[in-house]
């Protein structure tokens, strides 16, 4: 599934404070586009903005040509969000946690949510609730998204956080892979990044500060 998704003139105003304005930029598919910039510029904000998730100050976002707001079905289609907290239910396990957001926009099987679980080092903790894990281990059970029939724009908040070593080149790898197969990645991260693919780029959002 291609799609072309442009900001122009992007604002945004937070607690009455511009963080960012006049900014514009593209995504095609094969894109890696790592956000950074200081405490306080505006990165999440610039996700949850590409997400649907919030409204510019000004500026406008399109998809396909079109105003974003108008096609949020498109976009949920499009789109898998993963922000920095882990977005997890404690009282659930591992399994029913998938299950349960999965069934959100695109079910998947038991057998399938198995396998994203083992995928990210989680073989054997399908049953566990997820209260009992690790920080760590609970990061590794929302990427396990990542491992399912996934759509191809991925927009991820600080995805490495509490990862170990193996998680973190494990990921940069799966990351790297999907926009070499063509889909695209917008994320946050402090990491300094091992595994680029052939589309990877940087935006520091203080060169966009107000």
């Amino acid at each position: 599934m291609t799609f072309h998704l442009q900001a122009v003139g992007l604002a945004c105003e937070r607690d009455w404070r511009m963080l960012f304005e006049h900014l514009d930029l593209q995504l095609h598919p094969g894109d890696m586009l790592q956000v950074s910039g200081p405490n306080g510029s505006g990165k999440t904000s610039l996700l949850r903005l590409l997400a649907g998730l919030m409204q510019p100050t000004a500026g406008q976002l399109l998809l396909d040509e079109r105003p974003l707001a108008e096609q949020r079905q498109v976009l949920a289609a499009l789109l898998l969000w993963i922000g920095h907290a882990a977005g997890i239910k404690d009282l659930l396990t591992a399994q029913e946690n998938l299950s349960w957001l999965c069934a959100l926009h695109r079910p998947a099987t038991l057998e399938a949510i198995d396998g994203a679980l083992a995928a990210v080092g989680l073989r054997g903790f399908e049953d566990v609730p997820c209260h009992t894990l690790s920080a760590g281990q609970q990061r590794r059970v929302a990427l396990a998204r990542l491992y399912l029939d996934s759509p191809p724009l991925w927009i991820l908040d600080e995805p490495f956080t509490a990862l170990d070593k193996e998680g973190v080149a494990q990921l940069e790898a799966h990351l790297a892979a999907h926009c070499e197969g063509g889909g695209t990645v917008v994320l946050t991260t402090h990491h300094s990044l091992q595994r680029k693919p052939t589309g990877y780029r940087e935006l520091n959002l203080g060169q966009w500060a107000a």
